[in-house]
C-alpha cells in the first residue's frame, strides 16, 4: 500500500489538461457603463452602421447598460411602403428642329458649360496628417491583433493631434488595452483612434480640425510613453502608413 501511495503522489497530470480552452466566438455583447455603439463596434472589428442595423438602432445610436446587442446576424427588412409609387409614362413632345450652330460658337458653348458644372468631392477623400511627431516604433501587420495600427514614440505630455477633420465619438478608458482612448469619426467610412494618452483634451461630440491638439501623449494601458494610432475603414483596421503623408 505504501508503494502504491508513493507511486500515485509522483504521477503528474498530462500537460494537455493545463492548456486554456479554445477561444469562443461571441455572438452577443452586454452593454456596460461607459460603452458606446462606436466603442463596441471598434472592440469587435465591426462596422458601426452594420452593428446598428442588426440591432435596429437608429441615429444618434443611443444604448443603455444591460442592453444585449447582437454582434452578427441579418439586417431586418424594412416595412414595405403602404402606398406604392406608380411610374408615370413619359409625355412625348414633338421634336423641334435644331438650329445649326457655327463651329466657333459651339466650341465656346462647350467650354462655358464645363466651367459651370459643379465639382463634387469623393466621400472617401480625406486629407490625412501625422498625429504625432515621433519615430514609428511598431508597424501595422494584417491579422495580428497586437498590430492593428502604428506605435509612435514620444515623451509624456507631448501633443497628440487630430489626423483629419472629424467628430469625437468616443473619449474614455473602457476599452481594455487602449488606455485613455479617443476615437474620431471622419466620414461614414473612416474612423481613427488615438490610444495610451496621458490626458484627453476633447470630449465626445467635439468637432475637431486636422492638426488640432486633442490629447497629451502618455503610457496609459502600456509600458512606455507612446501613441498607438489606428485607422479603420468600414470597421476594419487598415495600414495607417498607406494614408499618412
Amino acid at each position: 500500500m505504501l508503494l502504491a501511495l508513493v507511486s500515485c503522489a509522483g504521477h503528474r497530470a498530462p500537460s494537455s489538461s493545463l492548456k486554456q480552452p479554445p477561444s469562443i466566438r461571441l455572438n452577443h455583447h452586454t452593454v456596460s457603463r461607459g460603452d458606446t455603439l462606436y466603442s463596441i463596434a471598434w472592440r469587435y472589428g465591426k462596422d458601426f452602421r452594420q452593428l446598428a442595423a442588426i440591432n435596429g438602432i437608429k441615429p444618434p445610436y443611443s444604448i443603455y447598460p444591460g442592453q444585449r446587442l447582437k454582434l452578427s446576424g441579418v439586417v431586418p427588412l424594412q416595412a414595405a411602403s403602404k402606398s406604392p409609387v406608380i411610374a408615370k409614362k413619359p409625355v412625348v413632345k414633338p421634336a423641334t428642329p435644331k438650329k445649326a450652330i457655327p463651329a466657333k460658337s459651339k466650341k465656346s458653348l462647350t467650354k462655358s458649360s464645363a466651367r459651370q458644372k459643379p465639382q463634387t468631392k469623393h466621400a472617401g477623400t480625406i486629407h490625412w496628417r501625422w498625429p504625432a511627431s515621433g519615430q514609428v516604433i511598431s508597424k501595422f501587420r494584417p491579422g495580428d491583433p497586437l498590430r492593428k495600427g502604428v506605435d509612435i514614440a514620444g515623451e509624456k505630455g507631448e501633443s497628440v493631434s487630430a489626423a483629419a477633420d472629424g467628430t469625437v465619438i468616443y473619449a474614455g478608458s473602457a476599452l481594455r488595452g487602449y488606455g485613455k482612448l479617443l476615437i474620431v469619426k471622419h466620414s461614414e467610412v473612416y474612423l481613427s483612434a488615438y490610444a495610451h494618452n496621458h490626458r484627453l483634451l476633447v470630449k465626445e461630440g467635439s468637432k475637431v480640425k486636422a492638426g488640432q491638439r486633442i490629447a497629451e501623449l502618455g503610457s496609459s494601458g502600456t509600458d512606455r510613453d507612446k501613441l498607438h494610432f489606428e485607422i479603420r475603414k468600414n470597421g476594419q483596421p487598415v495600414d495607417p502608413l498607406a494614408y499618412l503623408p
